[in-house]
């Protein structure tokens, strides 16, 4: 028997976010699975303690730079002394660059670098990027919308790079499957906003969809946090609108399914095009409608009036009339929610999602 692959994982952000808990998902599965897992990282508390408390190994490195040589230095040393195969995943183009070059100096043919593109954003045509998307041996796109928009950037010529190392992988969550869990009975209907509390997630339009269903026995709930001047500009919204007594703050929760699993669905109304939403597939994977927005990612795995709704963005009238809709049809609402707890289960399950993955590193 061979000796165990190893796995190692570029994260530079010095917070936590969506894409730090996609590669520790990623982390924990493969480390249960014999590999010999690392994540690399800045050597944030913020990061480095949700993947200590998974017994991840840690790699520190400064990432000065596109071309940063301690970095290079680092990762081209633990390339070397790795007696198995090699699996080298980032999660950004500028920071790949640094894998790139460690697998050329550490003279090893059986390394493999992996990027997933998390955004929905035009590729870049220059020299540098050209060559990086060229020796890149897959480049993993979260949805459809996020590969398209890339690919438009060659749309009238030939991309520098083939085909066959685009792969699109839906996200997922490592969950333990459960039975449904129908929607609370009894007291007020709870709408459930879960996420990080920026610009173009569409508050704004939320608390302005409150505004409309005053006196509808409907509450919103808004677990999630940002930056202290964005979070007060929101609050004073919600106080200037007259709807602050509509709205239970709960602030960042790194376990948010107990309090989906109490509301009623989720309103997740972004007014910029998502990648990817793992707040969608959360409510999804507890059984929980939801109206979200349709200017990204969402229709590939949420169908208009079969798992939720579909408004667009920026609509606070549409969304209050879908929010109504919900609260006031106990059945709809039940439908729904067993129609995306099977829906996730049979298309987005982590099952799927790391038979994909491990495919692809392999």
């Amino acid at each position: 028997m061979g000796e165990a692959p190893t796995l190692i994982h570029i994260l530079t952000a010095n917070r936590w976010g969506g894409i730090q808990r996609y590669a520790l998902d990623i982390c924990r599965h493969f480390k249960e699975n014999g590999w010999q897992v690392f994540a690399l990282t800045r050597g944030a508390k913020a990061v480095d303690s949700l993947f200590e408390d998974e017994g991840i190994n840690l790699m520190h490195a400064p990432f000065e730079g596109l071309l940063d040589p301690v970095s290079i230095r680092l990762l081209t040393k633990k390339i070397r002394t790795s007696p198995g195969q090699v699996v080298i995943h980032a999660h950004s183009f500028r920071k790949v660059c640094i894998a790139l070059i460690a697998k050329k100096l550490s003279r090893r043919k059986d390394v493999k670098v992996v990027v997933t593109r998390h955004k929905v954003k035009h590729g870049i045509d220059s020299w540098l990027f050209r060559n990086i998307y060229r020796n890149v041996d897959s480049i993993v796109f979260v949805s459809r919308i996020a590969r398209d928009k890339f690919l438009e950037t060659w749309k009238n010529f030939v991309p520098p790079f083939p085909d066959s190392r685009l792969h699109i992988v839906h996200n997922s969550i490592k969950l333990p499957k459960g039975p449904f869990l129908p929607v609370p009975e009894s007291g007020p209907t709870i709408a459930m906003f879960h996420g990080p509390l920026e610009p173009g997630k569409g508050l704004e339009t939320l608390i302005d969809a409150m505004v409309l269903l005053r006196g509808k026995r409907i509450r919103l709930r808004i677990v999630g946090s940002g930056q202290p001047d964005y979070t007060d500009k929101i609050r004073r919204r919600a106080i200037s609108k007259g709807v602050m007594d509509l709205i239970d703050w709960y602030g960042h929760t790194d376990d948010p399914f107990p309090l989906i699993q109490s509301s009623d669905f989720g309103v997740l109304p972004a007014t910029e095009a998502e990648a990817f939403g793992l707040s969608n597939i959360e409510f999804m994977a507890l059984g929980r409608p939801q109206i979200c927005s349709s200017n990204g990612a969402q229709p590939e795995y949420i169908s208009d009036g079969v798992e939720g709704f579909l408004v667009k963005p920026g609509n606070p009238s549409s969304l209050a009339e879908k929010m109504m809709s919900l609260a006031g049809d106990p059945s709809l609402k039940d439908k729904m929610g067993r129609n995306a707890y099977e829906s996730f289960n049979s298309r987005l399950s982590w099952p799927i999602f790391a038979e994909r993955i491990n495919s692809i590193y392999l």
